[in-house]
């Protein structure tokens, strides 16, 4: 019998991609809700019950009342919005990091930030491994293509050619910065300088560091093995060489929908600094991919399932 599945803000940018994702799987039964349904608390709620599992592709408000909703049910979700990233009871969905089996057997799921993933890949394992301080006052530099900020931003980038970069979060007390701080085991949230350029989609985040400021002075090569190490075997998370360190690291306009996750170590010549980066696409690894990664986790299906790697 097929898994009956239902997406609340299937219109969205998430939602959209979450759906082409799920083309020609027979393992799923798609319960959809015509444009007159979509917002009628009572159509939705019927969804939310008749569903086996709900993905939630909607603003936090919305998905906090999405759970509401489904309150009385049975119904597993996962969430991808940011409303429980950190709230109790519901599961962190970073497989790689939490544990598939955490995420196999959970009855709610918080989809990571694209922004934190990135992070939280490259900080967290080594932090775990004490080869990074927990206490550190780390920074990250990030930019994203202008479809992380939904259907609104890409409005904005379309009406206006003109934008070539878009610097935000200005004021500090940016809504991904809890996650990023718990997940990784941080004493201190980072400081995030997060933008936006002109590209649909692509994402690349950078974590600065003066390796011989840190306590015990860790090596690059140390910080390389040890990721290594940790994502051995993983289908979704890629490594590239220590050496030699790439000239440059490209977003492509023209790039294709993609799941993974590209991992970098670049250290200076003379071993005192390093920058230690993620490459991801948004939509994919950092939101509809993630989301489908753990929807396959929960129903017991091959993780790479309908995913683009």
């Amino acid at each position: 019998m097929a898994i009956r599945l239902f997406i609340d803000g299937a219109a969205g940018t998430t939602g959209l991609e979450i759906r082409e994702r799920l083309q020609g799987r027979s393992e799923f039964e798609l319960l959809v809700l015509d444009d007159a349904q979509r917002k009628d608390e009572s159509a939705r709620r019927d969804a939310l019950h008749a569903a086996n599992i709900a993905i939630l592709c909607l603003p936090d408000e919305a998905a906090k009342e999405a759970v509401k909703l489904a309150e009385g049910s049975g119904t597993r979700i996962i969430d991808a919005s940011s409303a429980h990233r950190v709230a109790e009871g519901w599961t962190y969905g970073f497989p790689e990091l939490i544990g598939h089996e955490a995420i196999a057997n959970a009855r709610y799921v918080s989809n990571p930030g694209c922004y934190p993933t990135g992070f939280l890949a490259l900080v967290a394992p080594l932090v775990r491994a004490g080869l990074l301080p927990a206490d550190f006052p780390y920074t990250v530099n990030a930019v994203s293509g202008y479809s992380g900020g939904g259907n609104a931003l890409i409005d904005r980038f379309a009406a206006d050619p003109d934008i070539a970069f878009r610097a935000y979060g200005l004021a500090m007390g940016h809504k991904h910065l809890p996650e990023m701080q718990a997940n990784a085991g941080l004493a201190h949230a980072p400081v995030f300088s997060p933008a936006v350029i002109p590209a649909h989609r692509g994402m690349v985040v950078d974590v600065p560091l003066p390796l011989a400021a840190l306590p015990d002075s860790p090596r690059a090569e140390a910080l390389h093995v040890a990721l290594a190490g940790f994502y051995a075997g993983s289908p979704f998370v890629t490594l590239a060489p220590l050496e030699p360190v790439p000239g440059e690291l490209l977003l492509l306009k023209s790039a294709a929908p993609w799941d993974g996750l590209a991992l970098h170590v670049c250290p200076s010549a003379d071993g005192s600094q390093a920058r230690l980066i993620a490459l991801l696409d948004n939509l994919g690894k950092g939101a509809s991919g993630a989301a489908i990664q753990n929807l396959n986790i929960m129903c017991g299906l091959p993780e790479t399932t309908g995913l683009r790697l």
